[in-house]
């Protein structure tokens, strides 16, 4: 296992800034900076349990807050395996080009929003559906363990 290690690194503006690296030299992203990512993006994956066995599904999502949130049809896998349980969820993309790429992976405990006023306040933020999905169960996943990382651009000598 490789050991952290603080590193400077220059924002697109021009701004140094100290960051941590894993053993992998993989720049460790803090909790505000996994919202902040998150908040840009809207496909991601979530990893449950279904009949016992782990499985990924391709999901559309919004985050609220600090809370992710998603739409499964009433009668879907999805909507099954999300009632009330511990998933994981992933999304990846770039910040800046190819060369920041990053990812961020949270674990928490997923729910239905049953209540009508809560519905109608997540419907206004304009979540992306799939084309063959009905999207009238939405499953809100809180974010109590969040981490992330992120390729670090390193300047040529």
């Amino acid at each position: 296992m490789g050991t952290l290690a603080p590193v400077c690194r220059r924002t697109a503006g021009e701004m140094i800034v100290s960051v941590w690296l894993d053993g992998a030299g993989l720049e460790i992203l803090d909790r505000g900076e996994c919202l902040r990512l998150l908040a840009g993006a809207n496909t991601g994956r979530i990893a449950l349990t279904v009949r016992a066995l782990p499985a990924i599904l391709p999901v559309r999502f919004v985050l609220d807050g600090d809370r992710i949130v998603i739409r499964a049809g009433a009668a879907s896998t999805l909507a099954g395996a999300t009632r009330s349980a511990v998933v994981a969820f992933e999304a990846e993309g770039c910040d800046g080009g190819p060369a920041l790429e990053w990812s961020v992976v949270a674990t928490g405990l997923a729910r239905h929003v049953t209540d009508e006023h809560e519905q109608a306040r997540l419907d206004a933020l304009a979540l992306p559906r799939w084309a063959s999905d009905d999207g009238s169960c939405l499953v809100s996943i809180t974010t109590e363990r969040l981490g992330g990382r992120r390729t670090l651009v390193r300047e040529r000598t």
